[in-house]
């Protein structure tokens, strides 16, 4: 296992204990207060469980060794499970959450100890933000010391973009369900505890589509990294055996990248001389970079 796709595994064990937790216990507190806001977390932590599970399917899935009908393997099958993962945030989550606080702001229902509610959501917070810190933790091991906001841009690693989306929906949404629960207990008003539920719903819309913007490019068909693209061109153009580096295009399939060059190669090679040395060349490139799965070069005088 790479070592991006150890942090990712790491990243969704990390979630999924925490959410798995915070779920059974959000489910208690909902059934004894009443409150809607708890309903709609509780919701909320068994979609983030349902999530994790499939994101794990998709990364062990992505393993699978390439046959004749995908002779590139199945890398691309993560892209697949992170776009599923975010339309169940989407409607589970944030349609349920909105329509659960619709309800409650036109049907009231007193809360019972609201205190329940409130000491179960302080704890959650408390386990999220560990579940969100193991996160940045396996985030950081791969972002090579670059900003965190330019691995986030540039970033081709779906199942940690999606855990990351997810995390940060959830602190939010916690946060939120604790301060309107609070307000609802405070002013003995519960149509704060249904507002709280419908802006919880909101927060997770509007993760689950940053979540499908960025998995629909990947989907579609993405070039690596644009740092490892440079990295890349620079090996190529060191070469002492080629002139010209024409045109180089990549390719994301999950964890690994297809790369197809075409170069314009030193006058005077013969065509043995000019295979070897390109033979060596992508031995090269897969030793200085070893996410790079698949290289065609072609030899040609213009692109």
């Amino acid at each position: 296992m790479s070592s991006n796709e150890g942090s990712s595994a790491k990243a969704i064990l990390y979630a999924f204990l925490a959410n798995f937790g915070i779920a059974i216990t959000k489910t208690g507190a909902a059934i004894y207060t009443n409150s809607g806001s708890m309903l709609a977390e509780a919701i909320h932590s068994y979609a983030d469980c349902a999530n994790q599970v499939l994101l794990y399917i998709g990364l062990k899935q992505s393993d699978d060794p390439p046959t004749a009908a995908h002779p590139l393997g199945f890398g691309k099958v993560t892209y697949f499970w992170s776009f599923v993962v975010a339309l169940l945030l989407f409607s589970v989550g944030g349609l349920f959450s909105i329509y659960e606080g619709w309800h409650k702001l036109h049907n009231p229902e007193p809360l019972n100890k609201a205190w329940v509610a409130l000491m179960v959501l302080a704890i959650s917070i408390v386990l999220e933000s560990g579940s969100l810190l193991g996160c940045l933790k396996e985030i950081a091991k791969i972002r090579r010391g670059r900003p965190f906001m330019e691995w986030l841009r540039h970033t081709r690693n779906a199942e940690l973009v999606v855990v990351l989306g997810e995390d940060i929906a959830a602190l939010a949404g916690l946060v939120l369900a604790f301060a309107f629960v609070g307000l609802a207990a405070q002013t003995g008003d519960t149509r704060f505890d249904a507002i709280g539920s419908i802006l919880i719903g909101c927060v997770l819309i509007i993760v689950a589509a940053f979540i499908v913007v960025r998995i629909r490019a990947l989907l579609i068909g993405k070039s690596a990294e644009p740092a490892l693209r440079a990295q890349i061109d620079e090996l190529i153009n060191r070469d002492p055996d080629i002139e010209t580096l024409l045109n180089a295009i990549t390719l994301q399939f999950g964890p690994k990248v297809l790369l197809a060059a075409k170069v314009k190669m030193r006058a005077g090679l013969t065509i043995e001389e000019a295979v070897r040395h390109l033979n060596d060349l992508e031995r090269d490139i897969k030793k200085s970079f070893p996410e790079v799965g698949w290289i065609f070069v072609e030899p040609d005088v213009k692109d």
